[in-house]
């Protein structure tokens, strides 16, 4: 996947821009804590040629509902497993939503195919 810049010019929600103490601020999540989130793979942020951790637009959205849950007294592997069953549910439902979408194209093709059949029934090259 190639990180293109939007229409603005910024880049992609999902493209590593920001050091890890400047997402240590924006979050308001200690380093330490951002690099123990990191090991227990709460959080996998980019990294540099160099080696440098790229926190992404969607890694602090991520870190931000890290620290809600931990504020609700989640621990560390809860908060793991509700992040897992929350990435599943927004997969599922983006492919339900793509097979929504197909379907409904699919509908429409079979309602014109019928549509133009019925207008020509004895032209048996409309199908």
């Amino acid at each position: 996947m190639v990180d293109l810049p939007d229409d603005t010019g910024a880049p992609s929600s999902n493209h590593g821009v920001y050091g890890i103490s400047v997402a240590a601020e924006l979050s308001g999540i200690a380093v330490q804590s951002l690099r123990l989130y990191e090991r227990q793979g709460l959080v996998t942020p980019g990294r540099s040629d160099g080696g440098t951790r790229r926190y992404s637009a969607d890694d602090l959205v991520r870190l931000r509902r890290i620290s809600a849950l931990v504020d609700a007294g989640v621990n560390l592997a809860g908060i793991a497993r509700i992040l897992s069953l929350e990435d599943d549910n927004a997969e599922l439902s983006e492919a339900n939503t793509d097979l929504r979408t197909a379907n409904r194209s699919l509908r429409g093709a079979r309602k014109s195919a019928r549509s133009k059949k019925a207008k020509n029934p004895r032209n048996p090259s409309v199908q």
